[in-house]
C-alpha cells in the first residue's frame, strides 16, 4: 500500500470513528431524559471535537490513527457513564448523589453554600455563579472517583467536552431521580453533616429556590452551565 493510499484508508477510519461516536451520542436521550439545549451541547461539541482533530491531523501534530482512537476513546467513556449502575462510574455517580439522598435542590444548594457562603441563595446567584455551582456539583459526583479521573486523563481536550455533558446528564438525571422519590414521601438515608451545621434537607433545598420549591433547574440550563464554567475555570 502506497503512503498516500495508507493517509485516504487512516482518514477513513478517523470518519467512521466519528460516526459512531455521534451514534453513540444519539443513543443516549433513549436511556435518559434529555432535551432539546442538551443534544444542541453535544452537537456542538462533537463538531468542535472533530475540528480540531482533523485540524491537528492536517498539521501533522498527530495522526489520523490517534485521532481516531481519540474518539474511539471518547465514545468509550461515554458509553460507561451511561450504562448500568452496576458499573464503576455509575456507582461512583450515585454514591455521591442518591445514596446520600441529596435531591438536586438540596445539591445546588449545599454546593451554592460551598462556593458563596452559608447564606447564598441559588436563585440570586449570576448566571456564571451559577454556572460554577453546576460544574462543581458534577467535578464532585463524576471526578471523584478514580477511574473516572484515569479515564478523562487519557483524553485530549477535544473529547472533554463531550464527556462533561455526559456527567452533567448522568448527575442531573440521578439527582431528580431522587426528588422523585422524597416527593413520594419515601425516606431517604442521609450522611454526614450539611454545610452549616447540618441544616436539615428540606430547609437547605429552601436555599436553592425558595422555601417548598419544585425542581428550578432545567436539564439544559445545569448541562449548558456545566460546560461553560469548565471551560472557564479548569475544574478537571
Amino acid at each position: 500500500m502506497t503512503a498516500p493510499d495508507k493517509n485516504v484508508e487512516d482518514r477513513a477510519h478517523f470518519d467512521r470513528a466519528m460516526k459512531a461516536l455521534e451514534s453513540q451520542v444519539a443513543n443516549v436521550g433513549a436511556h435518559v431524559c434529555i432535551d432539546s439545549t442538551a443534544r444542541r451541547a453535544y452537537a456542538r461539541e462533537i463538531n468542535a471535537m472533530a475540528q480540531k482533530l482533523e485540524s491537528e491531523a492536517l498539521a501533522g501534530k498527530l495522526t489520523w490513527t490517534e485521532a481516531a482512537k481519540q474518539a474511539q476513546e471518547t465514545r468509550n467513556i461515554i458509553m460507561e457513564i451511561f450504562r448500568r449502575r452496576s458499573t464503576p462510574v455509575g456507582r461512583a455517580m450515585a454514591e455521591y448523589v442518591k445514596i446520600r439522598g441529596h435531591s438536586l435542590n438540596e445539591l445546588v444548594a449545599r454546593h451554592s453554600a460551598r462556593h458563596y457562603g452559608e447564606n447564598a441563595v441559588f436563585k440570586n446567584l449570576t448566571p456564571s455563579q451559577k454556572n460554577v455551582v453546576y460544574a462543581s456539583i458534577v467535578k464532585s459526583a463524576g471526578t471523584s472517583h478514580q477511574p473516572i479521573t484515569t479515564m478523562l486523563s487519557r483524553l485530549s481536550h477535544a473529547g472533554r467536552g463531550l464527556v462533561i455533558i455526559s456527567l452533567g446528564i448522568s448527575a442531573y438525571n440521578i439527582a431528580t431521580s431522587t426528588d422523585k422519590v422524597s416527593a413520594a414521601g419515601k425516606e431517604v438515608l442521609s450522611t454526614g453533616a450539611g454545610i452549616g451545621g447540618g441544616i436539615a434537607g428540606g430547609a437547605l433545598a429552601g436555599l436553592a429556590c425558595g422555601p417548598g420549591a419544585p425542581l428550578c433547574v432545567t436539564i439544559g440550563a445545569f448541562v449548558g452551565g456545566t460546560l461553560a464554567a469548565f471551560g472557564i475555570h479548569s475544574l478537571l
